[in-house]
């Protein structure tokens, strides 16, 4: 690695950090507009009824408390209408509609099921704030963060090299059908993870710079990709399962590739069978969380179908653990809106934190260490880097072969010798 590498490196390592570092710590905008004192103040002039700041507030992003408002549904005690005179009485039509976003009243229709029951759901706006504010600032520093974190340890470690000179011979590390399987669940997920971006931050990043009319045809692209191409990554997942479930049950040499810290620390290398504990946890990682987009996938593409959370929330709370954690009894009746909304939120948290860890994934299996990426690419590696990096694996295919060779590797021979 050149010193203008290194050099390019750390700045960029550090300067993504740094940016995150200053995202994270910003202050925080002072508040704009009327203070929650001055809010309640002004309604007492219209009688306790929504004022002209409340719709501002609203507007601008802020939190409002809705009981002012969410309690005034009328008065079902008043006389009945032809007992009344001119326009007194009961409910008006606002109280009627406010009772149903609150859900006071129990609305029965003709048709169109538990869908068509639920004329107003006051969760949408929250839902759009937690999508817009939270996840996209969250998630966006998670990618980013590990970027720039990645690029100031090239700039430290360096590139991670064989010790031994390349011996020339080659053994299989995967097969056909693996790397197909591994390329098939690669190649989706990136598409996945880059159309999933474009329909998160395309109002925020894409609009303003290159304007709607691009936006809505990216978004329709990536509507149609993400849709269609959640079924071979679904497939490919259960592949790679089957395939290698076996190669990475936990055993006791995991021990002591955490003790080496995987070689990356000194210039020992710890002994691994085909998967060392790092490439365990990536695949139980892609496995388990995969899986979990894939769920919330399915809800997501078969909505009010497939609901998710209404039942989980009954098993979490039995075990007593959210109370425990402090966040109450969760909800057990969810309208099949809020079951969406849920699933799209859990959609985009799983997919940001299994993002991060490929992109650590991918730096370890390209710039990060040499020849790693030969055994997805040909497929066959040089028995110097498997004997450095999995010395048992390379001593049960040499018995497997019946060879009697030592599994260090020999440096070929030359015309002079």
């Amino acid at each position: 690695m050149t010193k203008r590498s290194t050099g390019f490196a750390w700045f960029l390592g550090l300067a993504l950090v740094l940016g995150v570092l200053a995202v994270i710590f910003r202050p925080a905008p002072p508040p704009v507009g009327p203070s929650p004192e001055a809010l309640a103040e002004a309604r007492e002039a219209t009688g306790g009824a929504q004022t002209l700041q409340d719709i501002l507030a609203r507007q601008e992003g802020r939190d409002i408390d809705p009981s002012f408002r969410q309690s005034e549904i009328g008065d079902d005690t008043a006389a009945g209408m032809a007992a009344q005179l001119g326009t007194l009485g009961g409910e008006s039509d606002s109280e009627i509609w406010r009772a149903l976003r609150y859900g006071y009243d129990t609305v029965e229709v003709s048709a169109g099921g538990d869908v068509a029951r639920v004329l107003m759901q006051d969760g949408g706006m929250g839902w759009y704030q937690f999508r817009q504010g939270p996840l996209a600032t969250w998630g966006g520093l998670a990618l980013l963060g590990t970027i720039g974190l990645l690029a100031l340890f090239f700039a430290f470690r360096g590139r991670v090299r064989v010790d031994e000179p390349m011996t020339g011979r080659k053994v299989t590390r995967f097969k056909a059908f693996e790397r197909f399987s591994h390329w098939m669940l690669a190649g989706s997920f990136i598409v996945l993870g880059l159309s999933g971006l474009v329909v998160l931050f395309g109002r925020s990043f894409i609009a303003p710079v290159f304007g709607r009319e691009v936006n809505a045809v990216l978004l329709t692209g990536a509507k149609f990709v993400h849709n269609n191409l959640a079924w071979p990554f679904m497939l490919a997942l259960v592949f790679v399962f089957f395939l290698w479930v076996w190669h990475n049950i936990p055993n006791r040499t995991d021990i002591t590739w955490f003790k080496m810290a995987g070689g990356i620390v000194g210039k020992d290398h710890p002994p691994a069978k085909k998967f060392n504990a790092g490439q365990k946890i990536i695949f139980w990682s892609v496995i388990l969380l995969g899986a979990s987009i894939s769920m919330s996938g399915l809800s997501l593409l078969f909505p009010y179908e497939l609901p998710l959370f209404a039942k989980t929330f009954g098993i979490l709370n039995d075990t007593g653990i959210p109370q425990l954690l402090g966040f109450g009894t969760l909800p057990t009746e969810l309208a099949p809106q809020e079951e969406m909304q849920l699933a799209q939120a859990w959609h985009a948290i799983v997919a940001f934190v299994l993002m991060a860890i490929i992109i650590a994934h991918i730096y370890i299996g390209s710039i990060g260490m040499e020849g790693a990426f030969d055994a997805m690419g040909s497929g066959e590696v040089d028995e110097a880097w498997a004997h450095q990096h999995h010395s048992i694996w390379l001593d049960e295919i040499r018995a497997k072969e019946g060879s009697t060779e030592p599994s260090a590797p020999t440096r070929p021979a030359t015309a002079a010798e």
